[in-house]
């Protein structure tokens, strides 16, 4: 009887255990969570995992297929969601993240080609302001470009997060890569000098991507303040692919680098930062 006894006592603890290991994380999530957090979106997998390394995730929501990580990051409360490629993916994420989180700011981070021709693989541009360099017509005479229903087709990133994601970038890089300006989103991987010509020619870009303008249109109709950052895995060109798949993964965490640095700027003004930057300051 003894040995029966604590061979039912081991096999409810297993039981307990093996609940606990496979439980959903999603079943923690609350309901409604009232917290004001800052909003970090990006495409892919590898432009967030910097990110999720250093955060202590609290709980995480899937809503429409998509994990929404929320916790702490840099002292801030965050959410950090990879939305998915492409300005569907992007505008469908950041949707149902303004109307599920108490999001007072977004950063977008990740990475893009290089349109510029002073920007160079692993240089970092921060958005003044991002156009869909793919909306307009296809007539008989080829693609017009027009500019949509806003203003002239351009979505202003807030002044004062361009001006702290500037002032983290040259922090963590160095000024010299660091650079300001128009990125143009499209639903293409740009790998064309003529067509980087056009982006320069037609919009000044310094940057192209598939997700920052989708973004920016969705924070602009909610009203919340937003940037976007952007590391440049390639240089758009021809052997753009290549150059992707050989920096992209550091381009993505110099980003995600920069984005913490813009969080340790917002602890330390807040007087949240942790021990070692208040012993610092």
């Amino acid at each position: 009887m003894k040995y029966l006894k604590t061979g039912i006592l081991l096999a409810i603890m297993c039981c307990l255990l093996s609940a606990v290991c496979y439980a959903d994380p999603a079943a923690d999530a609350p309901e409604t969570d009232p917290t004001p957090r800052i909003g970090i979106i990006s495409a892919m997998s590898n432009e967030i995992s910097l990110l999720l390394e250093n955060a202590e995730i609290s709980y995480v929501k899937t809503i429409g297929g998509e994990d929404f990580h929320a916790g702490t990051l840099q002292g801030q409360d965050v959410v950090i969601l990879k939305a998915g490629i492409g300005k569907v993916l992007a505008a469908s994420g950041m949707s149902a993240m303004l109307n599920n989180f108490n999001i007072t700011k977004v950063l977008f981070t990740g990475v893009a080609g290089g349109v510029g021709d002073e920007t160079q693989v692993l240089d970092i541009v921060v958005a003044t302001d991002l156009v869909q360099h793919d909306y307009g017509q296809m007539t008989n005479d080829g693609f017009v470009w027009t500019k949509g229903y806003i203003d002239d087709g351009r979505y202003a990133c807030s002044e004062d997060l361009v001006d702290r994601a500037y002032e983290a970038a040259s922090e963590v890089v160095g000024a010299d890569h660091v650079f300001k300006g128009t990125i143009a989103t499209g639903d293409q991987f740009i790998a064309s000098e003529s067509y980087v010509k056009r982006l320069q020619e037609e919009f000044n870009a310094l940057a192209c991507e598939m997700e920052g303008a989708a973004v920016a249109l969705v924070c602009r109709q909610y009203e919340v303040p937003f940037v976007v950052i952007r590391s440049m895995s390639d240089k758009a060109d021809g052997i753009a692919r290549d150059t992707y798949l050989n920096f992209s993964d550091e381009a993505a965490d110099r980003s995600g680098s920069i984005l913490m640095k813009m969080l340790d700027s917002f602890a330390e003004e807040s007087g949240d930062a942790a021990p070692e930057l208040q012993e610092a300051a």
